[in-house]
């Protein structure tokens, strides 16, 4: 079979992670930190938190954003069901803005709209679909106008570029940015995700949030005087300062995560090669076009997906997936809008309110793309396609 999307593991992977287990130290060590700081230099930040995944990542930034009751966050209605999730953990509310059509990302006019018409927003989610950044410029200055705070989900973005040459991840134009290290993703760590950041007030309440709400670094003791007998500081004292999680991610997934990074540019490369091919190949096809277009050596390019149009071919999109399927080829769809998802329609949203996400998500198919994937598999699955999209 020919999944969408899959990792790629080599010898080096494997010994990173044997060394650890040989190590005897699998949590909370120096693989997590040396992680940490691989990730603030790559992508040209100053703090970086791992957590155990995305999820977790964009739920602490939540908080850390006080993005708590009564507080309202935007983002975009074609992402993970985690994005806006991540908001009701927090206890805020999700509202979305609809997508700029040639780019699947959240449009920043649509946003400015939804600005204007809610002075109750305090937060924004751009979601870098697919690896292709958002017009960050754009959705800072509206940030800035409506004094709201942005957080950038990317957990499709690791290795992408914004329009000026910087990486994803700097904060240039947010106060946070979450990625993730699923096993699909740009790099893999089986599990588990990072927050990135230029404050450092923001990266100490990460810290202290990602293990049970405990003090750490220097943070100065709420009740000094019990930390101390006779003079002498108590070794094993420690203070719970907050209600925190146990969202703490482990040395042997940082030591994996770590030996993929240094092959990141490798595997971005790679995509970047099959991306072009399916491009070309496709601008010939009749009855389908890639989702994303333009921008394509900015893209982290987590996905390849095409908006076909069903109304012209002979197949379905279930019966055009079960066909391939049949082929030896794995297709998804990336995603249902979440306000079509059922428990968002119990919260009082109506897809029908976002048109753009609704035509792009009635056409999406996400086909093969990943490191792995042979020039003759990738030849394969679009002759495949060419005979069947008619």
């Amino acid at each position: 079979m020919i999944p969408y999307g899959r990792h790629h593991i080599d010898e080096d992977d494997i010994e990173a992670v044997s060394e650890v287990l040989r190590s005897g130290v699998l949590t909370q060590g120096p693989a997590v930190e040396a992680f940490e700081r691989a990730i603030a230099e790559y992508v040209g930040v100053k703090y970086a938190v791992a957590v155990s995944s995305g999820t977790a990542g964009l739920h602490l930034a939540a908080l850390v954003a006080g993005i708590t009751e009564g507080k309202k966050l935007i983002t975009s209605p074609i992402t993970f069901v985690a994005s806006a999730n991540s908001v009701l953990y927090a206890g805020g509310d999700p509202l979305f803005a609809d997508i700029d059509p040639e780019t699947i990302n959240l449009s920043a006019d649509k946003l400015n709209i939804a600005l204007i018409n809610d002075s109750e927003i305090r937060g924004i989610m751009p979601v870098h679909f697919s690896g292709l950044t958002c017009d960050m410029v754009a959705i800072a200055e509206a940030a800035n106008k409506y004094d709201a705070i942005v957080i950038e989900d990317a957990a499709h973005a690791l290795g992408a570029k914004y329009a000026d040459g910087s990486k994803v991840g700097s904060c240039k134009n947010s106060l946070m940015t979450v990625f993730s290290f699923h096993p699909v993703k740009a790099i893999a760590a089986g599990e588990g995700g990072m927050v990135t950041t230029n404050d450092e007030n923001i990266y100490r309440r990460l810290l202290r949030l990602r293990s049970h709400g405990i003090n750490k670094l220097n943070d100065p003791y709420e009740f000094p005087q019990q930390s101390v007998e006779n003079s002498i500081p108590s070794p094993w004292y420690y203070e719970m300062q907050e209600l925190g999680f146990n969202y703490r991610i482990t040395d042997i997934q940082c030591a994996l995560a770590l030996s993929q990074l240094k092959k990141i540019e490798k595997f971005i490369s790679r995509r970047r090669d099959l991306v072009r091919r399916y491009n070309s190949a496709f601008s010939e096809f009749e009855n389908c076009r890639p989702a994303q277009e333009s921008e394509c050596e900015r893209s982290a390019h987590h996905l390849y997906v095409l908006r076909i149009d069903f109304n012209k071919i002979k197949l379905s999109r279930s019966e055009l997936m079960l066909e391939l399927r049949v082929r030896k080829i794995i297709t998804q769809v990336h995603y249902i809008p979440l306000p079509a998802q059922p428990y968002y329609r119990k919260l009082g949203f109506n897809p029908e309110d976002y048109m753009c996400s609704q035509e792009y998500y009635s056409q999406a198919l996400s086909i093969p793309l990943y490191y792995d994937l042979s020039d003759e598999q990738q030849g394969y699955v679009i002759q495949t396609l060419r005979e069947l999209l008619v």
